[in-house]
């Protein structure tokens, strides 16, 4: 069965991404792709299984090999070890799946300078050899917002993150903005499960259903889970009852028990399977992806909007289909600029 359901999320995410010029077959014989997925490996119907579909288009359409290894007990020390045995190899480009391999990535790549890499989800390395690949997620946070507003009957949503940051969660404000753009009287409840000097809210899905049963009591009926691991906990609270879900990151509803997926109205999509992909093609062609997304701290890489189809809503169950309307002209207007998502400041 797990087999069977990676074969349908990878076919789905290959026929979905968008399409980046190919350079010729012979190039590609001189690449060696190394990918370093993080605990889980491929199979988990997430993050690890996204970027696999974008490496295993490469493998079709662009004619690469690779090396696939993944971290098993998720220490630093062994994500290092990873990323060394793949040098070792002979890889280059490198990819590490998941901001978890940033100490470990920044480290290696230092000692490296010839050889390209790049990390997914995470924007805190300035070298210029490490290509940050991230996502726009306050537009699909947005999208999600509408979506969350028209499906709730009282008129009370929740958010709850993973870790509170020090100043703005752009993630957060954008869903705010989206909620109050489609229904001004709504109310947003939002709980973060862990401070910014604590980690723990990534993974604290026993935390997660404590607050999400607390919203559900307060009579909030739609809650987005942005809360990576700790997600499962506010599932499992609103299964049974009468409370939609929103998941993040990746299709939730793939990983959701089929009482979960009762709950799930969408999920907040970051295409790792494009960025993925991106980033070989271009590697293919003799250049990098470098776009400057943080001029004071040197950080380089490339931002996925929605205009690029770097970030999407999920619709598996059809739940949000009634509202494709609306959330498709939000989306256009974010597309067109009609409409600006905050990314700082305070949601009004």
């Amino acid at each position: 069965m797990m087999k069977k359901s990676l074969h349908v999320l990878l076919v789905g995410l290959l026929v979905g991404s968008a399409f980046i010029l190919a350079p010729a077959s012979n190039a590609a014989q001189k690449i060696k792709v190394g990918m370093a997925y993080d605990i889980g490996g491929t199979g988990d119907k997430s993050f690890n299984d996204s970027a696999a579909a974008g490496l295993l288009r490469s493998k079709k359409s662009l004619g690469i090999t690779a090396i696939e290894v993944s971290a098993t007990v998720g220490t630093q020390s062994e994500r290092e070890t990873r990323l060394r045995f793949l040098l070792r190899e002979g890889c280059n480009p490198v990819i590490a799946v998941g901001y978890r391999y940033a100490d470990a990535l920044k480290k290696v790549a230092t000692e490296y300078p010839n050889i390209s890499f790049a990390i997914i989800n995470d924007s805190s390395i300035d070298l210029l050899n490490v290509a940050s690949l991230v996502f726009s997620t306050n537009e699909s946070a947005y999208l999600a917002g509408v979506a969350a507003a028209l499906a709730s009957k009282s008129g009370k949503v929740g958010y709850i993150g993973s870790l509170k940051p020090s100043q703005f969660d752009s993630n957060e404000l954008g869903f705010i903005a989206g909620v109050k753009a489609t229904n001004s009287k709504s109310t947003v409840m939002v709980k973060y499960l862990s401070s910014a000097s604590d980690f723990s809210g990534y993974s604290d899905p026993a935390e997660a259903k404590v607050i999400a049963l607390n919203m559900i009591s307060a009579k909030v009926d739609v809650i987005y889970a942005a809360a990576d691991g700790s997600a499962a906990g506010t599932f499992a609270a609103a299964s049974g009852k009468k409370v939609w879900t929103i998941g993040s990151d990746v299709d939730q509803y793939l990983m959701a028990t089929d009482s979960q997926r009762k709950n799930m109205l969408t999920s907040t999509i970051k295409r790792a399977d494009l960025a993925t992909y991106d980033f070989i093609a271009t590697s293919l062609r003799g250049s990098s992806v470098n776009d400057v997304l943080d001029t004071q701290q040197g950080i380089y890489g490339r931002l996925y909007t929605l205009e690029m189809g770097g970030v999407e809503l999920s619709n598996s169950g059809g739940f949000i289909s009634k509202f494709k309307s609306k959330i498709g002209a939000a989306k256009s207007s974010i597309i067109s600029g009609k409409i600006v998502v905050p990314t700082t400041g305070q949601a009004k």
